[in-house]
């Protein structure tokens, strides 16, 4: 197809198809609200006007009860529904990209993997509702799996950075994340009421028409009790990326992608309501392009070999939950969850000679969690529980130069991992109160079928346990009503997963990791340090924080070769011992009525140790350190609210400081380390009426190629954005 006949394809598409996926909409009834842009209002301080028109606390995250994040002693953030319709976030990753200490590698549109203060796969803990989306087949390095949390899916995102084990269990180091589900808004007196609403989208730079769908309804009782439900549904395709003026069409970087969710909740008395809640993503053959011969070089990256190698993924989670509140007596909250979640991944590959080979796992996991809350008077509120999880793993290859024990992982394999926490949050008088918690986690490994990292003919079973205590204790100092200052420290643990027992499997720029069977645990100490201002046209927060990093798990080159074809193995040790320490600074001033300037700035630097090319240990720096980023930008919105218009600006610096994984991961990080760039875009909205928004953007207006640190493609080029929504 002709240049010119594709320009004339998109903007034909970019015409008609928000208008063919929104049509039966065009009747809708019920009203819709739009704010200014969500960059004009940052998370890290929310509107109290806004907190005062729903009268509801805001997260949950940071002390597992609901809380104003202004009054929390810890860095923690919000994007809102409403934010990812304004800014038409492709993905969940996508959704963080604006936050400080946020990077937002991408291996392929398919597969982001943020990294937040410094650390990304399973450094960083996803929840969905409150359940663990991490499992034990999870890589240290980026993974793909937070792609498969659908966003527009989500009533908000929230964002609690630094070490929080003692609230959520292993792997909440670098960043925990929940993903709190759309449910049913509709209410019903008496009788029933229907509803919903249809969204659509289309990107000119992916090529990517995007629809989905929501119906819901309610049915009321007599004295006011309710049921609902909602169900929701949407598809999209990835076509093949264009990135800045230089790279052009990036070929094989497409992929398709459907999701499917329903919610139901059911109001047993006025204290007590159940909830279920089932939702599934497919996403098919994602491409790792970096690795294949059609990636293409630049400056100075080299191109892969295989001739495909393709992930289909399919993550399937349903849980039953009790929430209780208001309660007598000495619980004065309650909430119950027992869920089944499942992962399954298949990898595709045809190597440069043209062997095939499938590699592929499936997890299923157990879990159940029970939660209360207890009003201690002047000694606090207190909230503790114990929360539990078990994976049941298969894993197998099949083809050419295929591993008859296992998989990407250990093969009849089980997981388990328990937790009991306690946590007190209490006034100490004049302003001053503290939050301080402990935790006992216990995990357990159980792998049947192992290969040996020595013999590709040996079966080495893998069985191990670990358990620890880690504490927090964080405080805040109330200087007036609308500035606070906090301090505190938080340890983390992460417990060795199947993935650094187990692994068998190709990492980086081809290198294979084999089985590590005997590791420690990983333990960290977070300390942090910030201020928080709220007023009227005024909202700041700034932290600095330092990582302490001891026994951290890192790859260790073996000197031999395995595999076929033949790739250099790389072992796992607990060998990483350092730290990372860093900046952030997030600021919003109402400069004029109705007219919002905002700043963002993220500084990090960090040392660990860890090993040369040729097994000497030395000190590092740790892997794909975000370089320093600012964002800043101004919104507009109009008096009566059915119109906004923004600006930002993005700037990244070198990034250069890399450590010798970085150096070798020569398909995805040019020799040197990854340019700086800048990116500008634009964007504005119109409410047509009360009932359909429309938004539109354009992205990296003047075209400038482009990588995001440690990606494995270029970024887009200059993008157009259509998207709309409407409710009925």
């Amino acid at each position: 197809m002709a240049d010119s006949d594709r320009t004339v394809l998109r903007a034909l598409r970019v015409a008609f198809v928000p208008a063919f996926v929104l049509a039966p909409g065009l009747l809708a009834q019920a009203p819709v609200t739009v704010t200014s842009p969500p960059a004009a209002r940052p998370p890290a301080a929310q509107d109290p006007k806004a907190k005062a028109a729903t009268d509801e606390p805001i997260v949950v995250t940071a002390s597992r009860r609901a809380q104003d994040p202004f009054e929390a002693p810890r860095a923690i953030d919000v994007v809102s529904s409403q934010d990812i319709q304004l800014y038409q976030f492709r993905s969940t990753p996508q959704a963080l990209r604006y936050l400080p200490s946020a990077m937002i590698q991408e291996t392929s549109p398919g597969q982001g993997s943020p990294f937040l203060r410094g650390f990304t796969g399973y450094n960083n803990l996803l929840l969905i509702d409150g359940i663990r989306l991490n499992n034990s087949t999870f890589r240290s390095g980026p993974n793909q799996y937070w792609a498969t949390v659908d966003p527009l899916s989500l009533d908000r995102i929230e964002v609690l950075r630094g070490p929080a084990s003692t609230q959520w269990g292993s792997d909440a180091i670098g960043g925990t994340v929940q993903a709190i589900t759309k449910g049913p808004n509709l209410r019903a007196v008496d009788g029933v009421r229907y509803g919903g609403a249809t969204y659509g989208r289309y990107a000119t730079a992916e090529d990517s028409p995007a629809a989905r769908g929501e119906a819901q309804v309610a049915w009321g009782r007599e004295g006011g009790l309710r049921s609902a439900a909602l169900i929701g549904g949407d598809a999209r395709a990835i076509g093949d990326i264009e990135g800045g003026a230089d790279t052009g069409n990036q070929p094989n970087t497409s992929h398709k992608e459907t999701a499917f969710d329903v919610k139901l909740e059911h109001e047993l008395d006025k204290h007590t309501k159940l909830v279920f809640l089932h939702q599934e993503m497919n996403q098919n053959n994602v491409p790792r392009t970096h690795a294949t011969v059609f990636g293409e070089s630049w400056h100075g990256t080299t191109v892969g070999t295989d001739l495909q190698r393709d992930l289909d993924q399919d993550r399937r989670l349903s849980y039953v939950q009790m929430h209780q509140t208001d309660l007598d007596g000495a619980i004065s909250a309650a909430r119950w969850s027992v869920s089944w979640q499942t992962q399954n991944e298949n990898q595709d590959r045809v190597t440069g000679a043209g062997q095939a080979r499938s590699e592929a796992f499936e997890v299923g996991t157990f879990g159940t969690f029970a939660q209360f809350e207890s009003d201690l008077g002047a000694a606090g509120t207190l909230t503790y529980g114990v929360d539990y999880y078990r994976d049941n793993v298969n894993s197998w290859s099949r083809g050419g130069g295929s591993n008859v024990f296992q998989g990407p992982v250990g093969n009849d394999a089980k997981y388990d991992l328990f937790g009991a926490f306690v946590q007190d949050e209490l006034g100490l008088g004049g302003g001053l109160s503290a939050q301080a918690g402990v935790r006992y986690t216990y995990a357990a490994a159980d792998a049947d079928s192992v290969r040996s990292a020595t013999s590709a003919t040996t079966n080495s079973p893998v069985k191990d346990d670990w358990d620890e205590f880690t504490a927090n204790v964080h405080l805040r100092q109330e200087l007036t009503e609308r500035w606070n200052v906090y301090g505190g420290a938080s340890q983390g643990f992460r417990a060795p997963s199947l993935s650094d027992l187990t692994s068998f499997t190709v990492a980086r720029s081809g290198e294979q990791e084999v089985a590590s069977p005997g590791l420690d645990a990983e333990h960290y100490v977070g300390y942090e340090i910030g201020t928080k201002v709220r007023t009227g046209r005024l909202q700041t927060q700034l932290a600095w924080y330092w990582t302490d990093i001891k026994d951290q798990i890192i790859r260790t080159p073996t000197g031999t070769f395995v595999g076929t074809p033949p790739l250099p193995a790389i072992a796992k040790s607990n060998a990483g011992d350092g730290y990372i320490q860093g900046t952030e600074v997030q600021l919003s001033y109402e400069v004029i009525e109705r007219t919002t300037a905002f700043v963002v700035n993220s500084w990090q630097y960090g040392r660990v140790d860890g090993f040369d090319n040729d097994r000497n240990a030395i000190t590092d720096y740790p892997s794909r350190l975000m370089p320093m980023t600012t964002i800043v930008g101004l919104g507009w919105e109009s008096a009566a609210g059915d119109f906004h218009c923004g600006t930002d600006v993005m700037r990244a610096e070198d990034a250069d400081r890399l450590s010798v994984g970085d150096e070798n991961d020569t398909q995805r990080i040019p020799p040197g380390g990854t340019p700086s760039y800048t990116l500008w875009n634009l964007r504005c909205g119109f409410r047509f009426d009360e009932r359909a928004n429309l938004e539109l953007a354009c992205e990296n207006v003047t075209d400038v190629d482009y990588r995001v640190h440690g990606s494995g493609s270029n970024g887009l080029g200059r993008n157009f954005i259509v998207g709309m929504s409407v409710t009925f």
